[in-house]
């Protein structure tokens, strides 16, 4: 734990920011079931919530530097320079309007159209571990062409449309610029459907398996006619299937068929200089098809795009074990720079787990699996944080709690009740 808070301490002029950073990402280490400041600050045996508030909303400190801080660290740490870099969004479901980016908008966390924040992510996966690397909040460009709804929220006046796919293409740029060690990028259909995003990973010179639709049109003969990706799929006879697994499942490896077209999705695009292939997958037991545009700027073994398809699922695993581990999606903040703030330490106690898991592996056969993340929290929880039993501080936290709910009821009736009030 302090290797990774050490890493990012330089970033606070203040030793009081620091000590209260800390002191957060412990408490979202904790077994706390909801991780607010004021939870947060309770945990921590404060006797206000005043410092955990003025961390996300009015300290110095930048966000963004303690991501760079904190990206360098994992790196240092889990790099592999086979590693994938793996993209996807999540979406926070949420009440009013006035919250950052917040509007009715598809959400997968939901499966449908709902009131919603999204955010997207960066997972770095690699043989040592993967954990979330960084983030971007999605303004709809209902947000960015009301330039003071913007204001009132925090956004800087720079900061403009931006589609999820050229969010991802931004933090991919900036994990390369920092020299992340990688080889590869996965993503679902939601990226993998976009020709820009896909022209940006070559430019990169970063391999790539990203999903696509069935619907997606495959290229051929450079670009001169075009085909229904499942329209493919149905013209393949049985000899073009592979089985193999795409990684270990926690119920064994997990099989699937392949099929691999190294001679079709030829973009145009003459000078990347890389091989373009269509990798099709076909579920055992459903038949349920799934479709992969891949580029490599060498030449690759399918079982190498196998295994990048495979690890595109490890970032729904790091929103999962985010959510449920450090409260990731429990940030109760408005602001553009409360969201950065809060998430950046989540990503900063998701790192802890990830790192402890990691240095925690046996290569001896003790007849047990890896330590989990989960266990891992649990474990610290046991062994290094101490929970604060002192009656005296429940109580005092029960009566401030009361006294703040007391003052808002009061004054929200004051407001309803005021004959001037328009509801």
């Amino acid at each position: 734990m302090t290797g990774v808070l050490a890493s990012f301490a330089g970033r606070f002029g203040r030793v009081e920011p620091r000590r209260t950073a800390a002191a957060f990402v412990t408490g979202l280490l904790t077994e706390l079931e909801v991780k607010t400041c004021w939870q947060l600050a309770e945990n921590a045996g404060r006797t206000r919530p005043d410092a955990m508030q003025q961390l996300l909303y009015r300290a110095v400190w930048d966000a963004d530097a303690v991501r760079d801080d904190l990206r360098e660290h994992v790196a240092g740490r889990l790099g592999d320079p086979d590693a994938v870099l793996v993209v996807d969004e999540t979406g926070d479901l949420k009440k009013g309007v006035h919250t950052v980016g917040v509007q009715r908008q598809y959400t997968g966390t939901a499966g449908r159209i709902e009131n919603a924040q999204v955010g997207v992510f960066l997972n770095y996966a690699g043989r040592h571990g993967h954990t979330l690397i960084d983030r971007r909040v999605y303004l709809p460009a209902s947000w960015i062409d009301d330039r003071d709804r913007c204001r009132a929220a925090g956004v800087p006046d720079e900061v403009g449309f931006a589609t999820r796919s050229e969010l991802a293409a931004q933090m991919i740029t900036a994990a390369r610029d920092a020299d992340v060690p990688a080889a590869w990028a996965a993503a679902d259909e939601v990226y993998g459907n976009s020709g820009a995003f896909r022209a940006h990973l070559r430019s990169q010179r970063l391999g790539y398996v990203l999903a696509v639709s069935r619907s997606h049109l495959v290229p051929l003969d450079g670009g001169k006619a075009t085909i229904r990706a499942d329209r493919v799929a149905a013209g393949l006879p049985a000899s073009a299937w592979q089985r193999r697994s795409a990684g270990a499942g926690s119920k064994g490896p997990r099989y699937y068929d392949w099929a691999w077209l190294d001679d079709v999705c030829t973009d145009a695009d003459p000078d990347d200089n890389g091989r373009h292939s269509l990798l099709i997958r076909r579920n055992t037991t459903s038949g349920e098809l799934a479709f992969y545009r891949c580029w490599t700027p060498r030449p690759a073994t399918l079982a190498q795009l196998v295994r990048v398809a495979g690890i595109r699922w490890t970032v729904e695993e790091a929103f999962q074990t985010a959510k449920s581990q450090v409260g990731l999606d429990q940030h109760q903040v408005r602001r553009w720079d409360s969201w950065h703030r809060f998430t950046t330490l989540a990503l900063a106690a998701l790192a802890v787990l990830t790192i402890c898991a990691a240095d925690a592996t046996d290569k001896t056969d003790t007849g047990l699996i890896k330590l989990t993340v989960n266990e891992i929290r649990r474990l610290i929880n046991a062994l290094i944080i101490t929970p604060i039993r002192d009656p005296a501080h429940r109580l005092h936290w029960s009566h401030w709690r009361r006294r703040h709910q007391a003052r808002a009821r009061r004054s929200h009736y004051t407001r309803r009740l005021n004959p001037e009030h328009k509801p």
